[in-house]
């Protein structure tokens, strides 16, 4: 054989090896991702409990998780108060989560310092405490901050529409709100009426969904609550636009902000998260991850105004330091 053609022949033997090599390596990188991505897919539960006023919101990203992240890791949000929810989460295996439309108070926090339970707060959104009437009511549409306290006060000396002013009618105001398990009763209590006693007469209930029926049929109704439940019901529902002493402001995703015109009554809201659960638990971990990088992608689709990037930019960090 000419030399030619032995080093032809030569050449092709080392393109066939290179070839062979590239091709182990590419399947060796092939498997490593299936591998990676192997690894990725989770199952499990995440349980969630307190706020009625967070519920909508976690239960959106509750379900987005399951459909679009990890559909075996079954992510269970339930809605007891704010308060109840604290009871549920601050024992020996309690909830991984618990929502709140407050923050924890001293005794809770003593309570998991006794358990040795690390929490860590997470702001999810800013919610607007938004009073509500029937869509009929054609006289309580705009009310000053200090008519809305008195209305709610047992001392503050207005029982009737007529009280506030003589053109409207002379009938009863019955007053409507969430029972003390959420943190939005105890909100409105120490924040609004700064302790003062809430009208004995007063009709509290546990269940959201409760209060809209009540006041969709009561002309002479006013109910408080967070601005998502209004937002949602605004076809049974009137909100009442507050004058804070410069006009009249209507609660929206636009004035509902902590230095917003609506600012008065606007609060933050939680979740609070079990650390030692999320380091022990590589799905929960996974969700408060998603919960971070989700939130104010789905905070307005809820009846939340979003928060500023650089919080939860925070919240990542933190969250991806405990992995």
């Amino acid at each position: 054989m000419k030399l030619k053609n032995l080093l032809f022949v030569f050449v092709l033997g080392i393109v066939a090896l290179i070839g062979t090599a590239c091709n182990s390596d590419s399947s060796k990188a092939s498997e490593e991702e299936e591998e990676d991505s192997a690894s990725t897919e989770l199952d499990g539960k995440v349980v969630i409990d307190g706020s009625g006023t967070v519920y909508p919101l976690m239960a959106k990203l509750a379900e987005e998780y399951m459909v679009h992240e990890q559909e075996n890791v079954s992510v269970e949000v339930s809605r007891a108060g704010t308060s109840a929810g604290f009871k549920k989460f601050l024992v020996e295996n309690g909830t991984d989560f618990n929502n709140a439309s407050r923050e924890i108070k001293d005794e809770e926090a003593d309570i998991a310092t006794d358990l040795n339970i690390e929490t860590k707060e997470l702001k999810v959104a800013l919610d607007g405490l938004t009073f509500v009437v029937h869509p009929d009511n054609d006289w309580a549409s705009e009310l000053t901050e200090e008519q809305i306290i008195r209305i709610f006060k047992e001392d503050g000396g207005i029982t009737k529409w007529s009280d506030i002013d003589p053109d409207f009618p002379d009938e009863e105001i019955q007053t409507y709100g969430p029972n003390e398990n959420h943190g939005t009763y105890e909100f409105f209590w120490e924040n609004i009426l700064e302790e003062a006693d809430l009208k004995s007469t007063t009709n509290l209930q546990q269940e959201y969904s409760t209060l809209v029926n009540l006041i969709s049929e009561d002309i002479n109704g006013i109910a408080f609550f967070g601005y998502g439940y209004y937002e949602s019901n605004q076809d049974a529902l009137q909100a009442v636009s507050i004058d804070f002493g410069e006009g009249p402001v209507e609660p929206s995703l636009d004035t509902i902000a902590e230095d917003g015109d609506y600012a008065p009554f606007t609060r933050p809201v939680f979740t609070y998260l079990n650390v030692q659960l999320a380091k022990e638990k590589q799905q929960v971990l996974d969700f408060a991850l998603f919960v971070a990088n989700h939130i104010n992608e789905f905070a307005s689709e809820t009846g939340f105004a979003p928060l500023p990037e650089e919080e939860v930019a925070e919240y990542v960090k933190f969250l991806e330091e405990l992995k």
